[in-house]
C-alpha cells in the first residue's frame, strides 16, 4: 500500500510538472511572438519613414537631393544656390537632414536589441551624412546634440566621419549662410512704371488746328476777347436768325387761284403738208 501511494504520489507530481513546463512553454512562445511582432512592427516603421524622406527628395522642384550627395561637383554647386534661395529652402533642408539623422539613430538602436540587420535599407541616409554636403548635419548634431569635432555619439554610425569631424570644426553651414543672408535681406526690386502718353490738347481734339505753346502771335491777327462775346443762357430760346442768313430757298408754293383754274389742255402740233417730191 505504501509503494502504491509513493506511485500515485510521483505521478501526480510528474503531471504538475508537465503541465508547469506546459505552461511556461506556452508563455514563452507568446513572448517570443510578440517580440517578433513588436520586432517586424518597428522594422515597418523604419522603412516607411526612410520610404518618406526619399520620396520628399525626389519631389519635383525640390532641392533635397542635393543633400544626399553622389551628383557631382558640376550639379552640387548648381544645387547650392536651389538649397540656399531663401530662408525657407535653407531651413527646409535642416529639417530633413535632421529627420535623416533620427532616422539613422533609430535604426542603430533597432539593430542593438537584436532586431535583422538594415544596414543596406539606409545606405542612402548613411551616405548623405558621411558627405554632409553645405555642413547641415554638422550643424544638426552640434545645435540638437552638442557634437564638437572631437566628440559625437553619431560617429559610431557611420564608416568615414571625416567630412563630418571637418564641418563641425570649420562650421561650414554658417559660412553658406552668411554667403547668402545678404541676397535674402535685399528688398526686391519695384517695377519701373511704364510712361503714359501725353494728353492731347483741347485743338487737336476739335478738328482744329493746334497753336504751338509758346510762340508770341503777331499783332496783325486781332482775336476778339471774352467780354465782348454776349452770354449764353441754355435756359432761354435761341434768337430768331437774320432773314437772308435763316431763309432758305424751297420749292414754289402755288396760289389758291391756281388751285381752281381749269387747266388748259395743251395745244396740238400742226401737221404740215408733206410736199412730193419732183418728178
Amino acid at each position: 500500500m505504501n509503494v502504491d501511494r509513493m506511485l500515485n504520489g510521483l505521478l501526480k507530481l510528474a503531471i504538475a510538472v508537465a503541465v508547469l513546463a506546459g505552461g511556461a512553454m506556452a508563455v514563452l512562445t507568446v513572448l517570443d511572438r510578440t517580440a517578433l511582432d513588436q520586432q517586424a512592427s518597428e522594422r515597418r516603421a523604419l522603412l516607411a519613414r526612410n520610404a518618406e524622406l526619399n520620396a520628399a527628395a525626389i519631389a519635383p522642384g525640390s532641392a533635397l537631393a542635393c543633400l544626399d550627395g553622389g551628383a557631382g561637383e558640376t550639379i552640387e554647386s548648381a544645387c547650392e544656390k536651389q538649397v540656399f534661395a531663401d530662408p525657407q529652402k535653407a531651413a527646409a533642408a535642416v529639417a530633413y537632414m535632421s529627420a535623416r539623422l533620427a532616422l539613422l539613430a533609430d535604426a542603430q538602436a533597432f539593430m542593438q536589441t537584436g532586431g535583422p540587420g538594415l544596414g543596406n535599407a539606409f545606405a542612402v541616409s548613411r551616405r548623405a551624412v558621411e558627405l554632409d554636403r553645405f555642413g547641415i548635419a554638422a550643424h544638426v548634431l552640434a545645435t540638437r546634440d552638442g557634437c564638437t569635432a572631437e566628440r559625437c555619439p553619431a560617429y559610431a554610425w557611420l564608416r568615414d566621419s571625416g567630412v563630418l569631424k571637418a564641418n563641425l570644426k570649420a562650421q561650414a553651414f554658417d559660412t553658406y549662410v552668411a554667403r547668402y543672408e545678404a541676397a535674402w535681406n535685399k528688398e526686391p526690386e519695384k517695377p519701373t512704371p511704364i510712361a503714359s502718353a501725353p494728353a492731347a490738347p483741347p485743338a487737336a481734339i476739335a478738328g482744329l488746328p493746334e497753336q504751338p505753346t509758346g510762340i508770341p502771335v503777331p499783332s496783325k491777327y486781332d482775336f476778339p476777347s471774352a467780354a465782348s462775346i454776349p452770354p449764353v443762357s441754355i435756359m432761354n430760346a435761341e434768337p430768331p436768325l437774320p432773314k437772308e442768313q435763316g431763309a432758305k430757298p424751297g420749292p414754289p408754293q402755288a396760289s389758291p387761284e391756281a388751285d381752281n383754274a381749269v387747266p388748259v389742255p395743251p395745244k396740238r402740233p400742226q401737221t404740215q403738208a408733206v410736199v412730193p417730191p419732183p418728178r
